[in-house]
């Protein structure tokens, strides 16, 4: 089968997007591991499928998949990019909204930078002491802004111990039985923080999260006071931007905004 697509990245958390409004494609595991594939495929850290809304709660509707072909709820970096993605299809040019399994997203556009709603976040949990073999026993914060994110605050991101705390924390018992995102977080001053993260369904360090970006700074807001917006540098040197509003014990009015680039467009056979 022949795919026709596009590359895109939102501050180097790339995606590789398909027009599927028609539902005429199928795409098994094999399939997206491939296309995936840094050396035999396109490359990339997902796939974003365009398709109608039928619950009519939305312009539209997104098939996501992780680079190991499993599902996921929610994409930050990736939702900006299918936004700039449905523009560029459908010809709206200010705003547009669309369905994921997380809830649904709008996304509005500021001149090359996309701004994006998330979904309520839910499920915060603080100064949670977590014995790992890696390192001793760890404090780690928890949030899901879409998919589960563990944070974790240390003085030097570059020190981080991404490869060996990573793996092991993403599927503790204390995060299952799906496990969870990993966010290393090193705060550089009053409302900027620096953040590398180890995603689940990729298994490996991207150079952004969006949904850690803004997991890590709503849990600043919480560990060390931080105000809306917070500004954030991911491992790709980007800054993104999260804004928020606090609502008694959460959050809400929780939005990202960033880049989100197209590469080049492509055929592939899969």
């Amino acid at each position: 089968m022949l795919l026709d697509f596009v590359k895109m990245n939102g501050a180097g958390n790339d995606f590789v997007l398909f027009d599927n409004r028609s539902r005429s494609t199928e795409l098994t595991t094999e399939q997206i591991v491939k296309l995936c594939d840094r050396h035999r495929g396109v490359g990339a850290d997902g796939v974003i499928g365009l398709i109608p809304c039928e619950s009519g709660k939305a312009d539209w509707a997104w098939q996501f998949w992780n680079s190991d072909g499993s599902v996921a709820e929610m994409c930050g970096n990736g939702a900006r990019c299918f936004a700039r993605y449905i523009q560029r299809m459908t010809g709206n040019p200010t705003a547009t909204s669309f369905e994921t399994v997380a809830g649904v997203i709008s996304a509005e556009f500021r001149g090359d930078l996309v701004s994006v709603n998330l979904t309520s976040p839910k499920d915060e949990r603080l100064h949670i002491k977590v014995p790992l073999q890696s390192a001793g026993e760890t404090m780690i914060h928890s949030i899901n802004t879409g998919v589960p994110h563990a944070v974790i605050y240390l003085p030097d991101a570059d020190k981080a111990m991404l490869s060996t705390m990573g793996p092991e924390v993403r599927r503790h018992a204390e995060f299952g039985p799906r496990g969870t995102n990993v966010n290393f977080v090193q705060v550089l001053g009053s409302n900027s923080i620096r953040v590398r993260t180890f995603e689940r369904g990729v298994e490996g360090e991207t150079l952004a999260c969006g949904t850690g970006v803004t997991a890590s700074a709503l849990i600043s807001a919480r560990v060390h006071g931080f105000t809306s917006p917070v500004k954030v540098r991911v491992q790709g040197g980007d800054d993104l931007e999260v804004s928020f509003q606090s609502a008694g014990n959460g959050f809400s009015d929780v939005r990202l905004c960033g880049p989100a680039d197209f590469c080049f467009y492509g055929r592939i056979e899969i």
